[in-house]
């Protein structure tokens, strides 16, 4: 019988209802495929943050680090800026554990009901794959001559191409295991002129170790 221990943080809002729910569900697979969870619970968040003046400790990241897993809910909460409650808990362990992979699958359950009119089980599959840790949340930037009226605010968006290639592959990859074997890419490669091109000429050469997937490339704008 094989143990995992897992890191449990519910932190705010809704994580606190749908963190229980899942550890039920999980327990339920447990059984069923002989195996045991170890559930280690910590209290980081908002509320955390309200009585130690941080979201979570100063080793909170040592110790977790030799978890099997993490299970975290959600964080922020009014009260406190939604860039201190993600950047102080969430993007920590995303760049301590390089979590660089965003999996979310997409699809229609059964017994729950579609708000997409003529749409059934099965009609709607997919997993939506975003890397978790470049971009945007390189954190390189900054703000200078605050409150003045030459206050001048910077944020870069920084690619890497082991960052870049390494999601790609991981998404060639899952799109390979899958019945369709077709993988889109979604850039704002007409707006955003230089990073974006460079995202979607790695996807041309990424997709060249993979013939058999069938591939294609949108603006953002239209997909969503």
């Amino acid at each position: 019988m094989k143990t995992y221990r897992i890191a449990v943080i519910p932190g705010d809002g809704i994580g606190k209802e749908v963190v229980p729910e899942g550890m039920r569900v999980l327990e339920a697979a447990a059984r069923k495929f002989n195996i045991v969870f170890i559930w280690d619970e910590f209290p980081w968040s908002c509320e955390y943050r309200s009585k130690h003046g941080r979201m979570m400790p100063q080793d909170g990241l040592a110790t977790i680090r030799h978890h099997d897993a993490i299970f975290f809910g959600a964080c922020g909460f009014p009260g406190v800026p939604d860039h201190l409650s993600l950047w102080e808990l969430l993007i920590p362990m995303r760049r301590h554990f390089d979590l660089y992979v965003n999996l979310r699958p997409v699809r229609l359950m059964p017994g729950i009901k579609s708000p997409l009119a003529g749409r059934n089980i099965g009609d709607v599959e997919f997993c939506d794959v975003r890397e978790h840790t470049e971009g945007e949340y390189s954190s390189i930037g900054g703000r200078i001559f605050e409150g003045t009226a030459r206050e001048t605010v910077v944020q870069t968006a920084t690619f890497t191409r082991h960052g870049v290639d390494r999601i790609l592959k991981y998404a060639f990859e899952l799109a390979r295991k899958r019945p369709k074997k077709h993988l889109t890419s979604a850039t704002k490669s007409n707006g955003i002129t230089i990073t974006m091109p460079y995202w979607d000429e790695r996807v041309r050469a990424t997709a060249e170790s993979y013939p058999d997937v069938r591939w294609d490339q949108y603006h953002i704008d239209i997909l969503t």
